[in-house]
């Protein structure tokens, strides 16, 4: 799956391949590290993602998590410097 940057917003919805047993964390970090300083990021997953919130708080980003269902979190941070 690609992802792209629509108006500094990156939307990334990967529910559907993490319930196939896919696990695309490194295929987001890679991407959140190409991405231009202040973009936004909008990841959607079917959990909270604590070892993703972990590793975008350790690269210094500030994750606002929501519970829009109860199989479906939303994670929201802004790429503030390079990493």
């Amino acid at each position: 799956m690609m992802f792209e940057i629509i108006d500094k917003k990156a939307v990334m919805d990967v529910r559907e391949r993490v319930a196939k047993g896919e696990h695309p964390r490194r295929e987001i970090l890679n991407f959140i590290k190409a991405a231009p300083i202040g973009t936004i990021f909008e990841i959607h997953l079917p959990h909270r993602g604590e070892p993703l919130i972990a590793t975008l708080q350790s690269f210094g980003m500030n994750v606002i998590v929501n519970e829009i269902d109860s199989m479906h979190f939303r994670l929201m941070a802004v790429k503030l410097g390079e990493f």
